[in-house]
């Protein structure tokens, strides 16, 4: 039946290892966590999934220290982290509403698919500055990998246990962003010093968060520098919230932004 799970068989994981074992190799199953993004596409019939695994109570929430690094849990909701270390905290409060703030997760938000009106994957360009590892199973079993690396594969087949993350010596962020109920961000700059290195990244000018290393090379000649080099890496795109031109025009700005308020 269109926009229904009724023909679905659906698996409630109530532990990490039942997460584990239900999702297997990734194959014809649907992870389903806060639901904000996964539910409007079943309700309207854009989805229909044959296996629906449901992780909201299977213990993959919550923030921990580990190492020296901070660990986030996938199932850990986006309003837990408004206080989180920056930029990822700034990211979290500017998604939407506090009501989808309240259900989305660091899981779904960093696997969200491009969406066709407006960017999704809000947290992408933070977790890219703070060096942020993604431990993963699926084909093949558990891995850790570089976010980079996890949004350049793609998150098929993979279900998220947790991000782990550095604390920066500093950071900002500077955006731009559409009014509407839930107050679109058409795109976003985050910057990062993370063991005396700059890094800069682009989250809103294509499917998916970039990183842009020519930006980050000519950040040590200034703010003015890395903003003429990050188109270098960027390839800005046309969708209902903006135009590539905009959004060329736009992103040296935000980087020159970012970088004044990094230092």
């Amino acid at each position: 039946m269109e926009g229904s799970v009724d023909a679905a068989e659906v698996i409630v994981a109530a532990s990490p290892q039942e997460a584990i074992d239900a999702f297997g190799d990734g194959g014809d199953v649907t992870v389903v966590a806060g639901g904000t993004i996964v539910m409007p596409e079943i309700t309207h019939g854009r989805l229909r999934p044959r296996r629906a695994l449901l992780i909201g109570r299977a213990g993959l929430a919550g923030v921990s220290q580990e190492n020296g690094r901070i660990v986030i849990g996938a199932g850990t909701s986006l309003a837990d982290l408004e206080d989180a270390v920056e930029p990822l905290g700034t990211c979290a409060r500017r998604v939407a509403d506090l009501e989808i703030r309240g259900q989305a997760t660091l899981g779904g938000n960093l696997c969200a698919p491009p969406g066709d009106e407006a960017p999704r994957g809000d947290l992408q360009a933070a977790l890219l500055v703070l060096d942020a590892q993604v431990r993963s199973t699926g084909a093949g079993g558990e891995r850790t990998e570089p976010v980079e690396d996890f949004l350049a594969s793609g998150p098929a087949g993979r279900l998220v246990l947790d991000v782990s993350v550095a604390e920066p010596e500093a950071a900002a962020t500077a955006t731009v962003r559409r009014p509407h109920a839930h107050a679109y961000t058409v795109m976003r700059v985050c910057a990062a010093r993370v063991n005396g290195e700059t890094r800069i990244a682009v989250s809103g000018a294509g499917p998916t968060a970039v990183r842009s290393r020519a930006a980050e090379q000519a950040a040590a000649q200034g703010a003015d520098a890395a903003a003429e080099r990050v188109l270098d890496d960027v390839s800005p795109h046309d969708d209902a919230l903006a135009s590539s031109w905009y959004r060329g025009q736009v992103l040296p700005v935000l980087v020159r932004r970012a970088l004044n308020d990094l230092d």
